[in-house]
């Protein structure tokens, strides 16, 4: 891996330790299009200090790890954040003091944390999503129209699968599809929503939405959105088997977000769907 020209824009990656952030370093370095300029880890961490490349075991990048993302952030023009709820909402402020673009994969927000980066995106872009791929937000419009179509004679399960290092469910994609098939009917995803199931739940309400996930092995994700009908089932599939479409979906969002005006955007936006 070489980095590319230094008029290009910079990017800071947090948790780059991670699974995700590794993956995110090489795809904005092998792009072609964007500099990696710096790496974000957490106090302590044994990277701190390392250059990124060296720390992922290849040739030195001339970018270090760092715990000081306020200074990062100010060096660059975009941020790619796959970490976790309370990190990122700290992240958006700090990115919207400094203006960059930040890119959030992170999912399991609360209804306050959203607020928070609400608040944040009122100054600097923010691109959120729960996925990040092409084809997830195809099918989320695909659901959407669906559901547009299918009266309440048609019960709508989302099914989502991830390996077993997740920590949140139902995943932030299944949520997505759910809030496509919600829109769908005209009614907000609260309204509708039906958690996992145990026990003796009782007959299905007419109209709810229910959600199941699977945890295990290294799945990357498999989300499935079934509509069923008595004598018939539709069923909506997407299965991603490479982390790097993601990450590919992270840089086209950082770099759609150059210059475009302050506000909250998901990829729906960045993919002009």
């Amino acid at each position: 891996m070489s980095q590319p020209a230094s008029d290009l824009p910079g990017i800071v990656i947090t948790g780059i330790s991670g699974r995700m952030g590794q993956m995110l370093a090489r795809t904005v370095v092998e792009s072609g299009r964007a500099r990696l300029i710096a790496g974000v880890e957490r106090e302590g961490h044994a990277w701190i200090g390392q250059d990124i490349g060296t720390a992922m075991g290849g040739p030195a990048l001339g970018a270090l790890v760092t715990d000081d993302p306020v200074e990062a952030f100010a060096r660059a023009q975009g941020v790619i954040d796959f970490t976790a709820p309370a990190a990122t909402v700290a992240f958006a402020g700090l990115a919207a003091q400094a203006r960059c673009v930040h890119v959030i994969g992170t999912t399991g927000f609360e209804d306050s944390d959203l607020a928070k980066l609400e608040a944040a995106s009122r100054h600097a872009v923010l691109v959120r999503a729960g996925n990040m791929s092409l084809g997830v937000n195809l099918l989320t419009r695909l659901t959407r129209k669906v559901a547009e179509a299918l009266d309440e004679d048609w019960d709508i399960e989302v099914v989502e699968a991830h390996h077993r290092m997740k920590v949140d469910a139902p995943s932030g994609t299944a949520l997505m599809l759910g809030e496509a098939a919600a829109e769908g009917r005209g009614l907000p995803l609260k309204d509708l929503r039906t958690p996992a199931r145990e026990g003796i739940t009782g007959a299905r309400e007419r109209g709810a939405i229910g959600f199941s996930a699977i945890r295990g092995g290294d799945i990357v994700g498999e989300h499935d959105v079934i509509f069923a009908a008595d004598g018939e089932r539709v069923i909506l599939r997407h299965i991603a088997t490479d982390r790097r479409v993601f990450a590919r979906g992270a840089l086209r969002a950082v770099l759609w977000g150059q210059g475009k005006k302050p506000g909250q955007y998901d990829m729906i936006d960045v993919l002009g769907l």
